[in-house]
């Protein structure tokens, strides 16, 4: 199984944070793990806003981490843009919509704490 990481996965997972779940933590050890360049450009939003501070600069830190960690990148593609105009407006996150978009047209699963994923029809753990 191939596995997408929502954006506090993958900033749990390489702070060690508690708040991973197990079974978040299994998945992300044994299986293939991308991160969506959706969560890499939320991130740079959020730091450069001061709500998020990374232990080294986002250009060090992301790859360093994505290397590490033997994750791969997940680009954002046109088929992805366009799949977010078929989903329905459950809320208006616009990277929750392009991560849900791309777990759908890559068949991956979500690992995410975060519910909202079930209503696009993604496949979620947690």
């Amino acid at each position: 199984m191939a596995a997408l990481l929502d954006t506090h996965a993958f900033l749990w997972w390489c702070a060690d944070d508690s708040q991973l779940s197990k079974r978040a933590r299994r998945i992300i050890s044994n299986e293939e793990c991308f991160l969506s360049l959706a969560s890499v450009w939320e991130i740079a939003i959020k730091v450069s806003q001061g709500r998020l501070e990374l232990p080294s600069r986002i250009e060090n830190y992301i790859p360093e981490q994505v290397q590490a960690n033997g994750f791969a990148e997940l680009e954002i593609g046109f088929r992805h843009i366009a799949r977010c105009t078929r989903l329905k407006w459950h809320h208006r996150d616009p990277f929750d919509r392009l991560l849900a978009a791309q777990a759908l047209e890559e068949n991956v699963t979500m690992v995410s704490r975060d519910p909202v994923f079930d209503s696009y029809g993604v496949k979620r753990v947690w």
